[in-house]
């Protein structure tokens, strides 16, 4: 593992075909759960067309995610697509336990502007709620990565913001009829 690291994906990159748009060396290790973190929206992402997943510390809560293993070599291109030098996200060593219980130190992304209130469905404003593309990526990944059925559900809770048109990522990704 001298030249790879763990990363652990909760967004778009939870789909294959999104994470190696960027970082064409990433192969699925396992699927994990990152413990006293919430899942929520904030930060409008204009290539997204609407608002981006983060992680917010939250006693109790819990966040699935794929742990993907990746080259060193990419991991400049991670950053440069989570907007590390632009500070929109931040890069942390967090641990994610494994459904067999394994800890490992993962790489995460959270945003640098995390909301506040712990707002969901209809309650969540519309400059929180993500573009329809970015939804539909989400939960293409999560089954996708096989992750547990009623954090499926749980994703699909969250509204998307009525946009439908295509984001502006370089490549098309599929929706959810695809």
């Amino acid at each position: 593992m001298a030249n790879k690291f763990f990363y652990f994906a909760y967004g778009s990159n939870l789909l294959a075909k999104r994470i190696h748009i960027n970082n064409p060396t990433a192969v699925r290790h396992d699927i994990g759960q990152l413990k006293n973190f919430r899942l929520d929206f904030g930060t409008y992402s204009k290539r997204w067309r609407g608002a981006s997943a983060t992680i917010v510390a939250e006693e109790g809560a819990h966040v699935w995610g794929a742990i993907w293993e990746i080259d060193n070599c990419d991991m400049a291109n991670l950053d440069h697509q989570e907007g590390v030098a632009d500070k929109i996200y931040s890069a942390q060593t967090v641990d994610i336990e494994t459904p067999n219980g394994t800890r490992l130190k993962c790489r995460v992304y959270q945003q640098c502007n995390n909301p506040k209130e712990n707002l969901k469905g209809d309650l969540l404003p519309q400059d929180r709620r993500p573009s329809a593309a970015y939804r539909n990526t989400i939960l293409k990944g999560a089954v996708e990565s096989n992750l547990p059925e009623e954090y499926i559900q749980f994703l699909k809770t969250f509204p998307h913001n009525g946009y439908i048109g295509e984001p502006d990522i370089g490549r098309f990704i599929p929706t959810m009829s695809d």
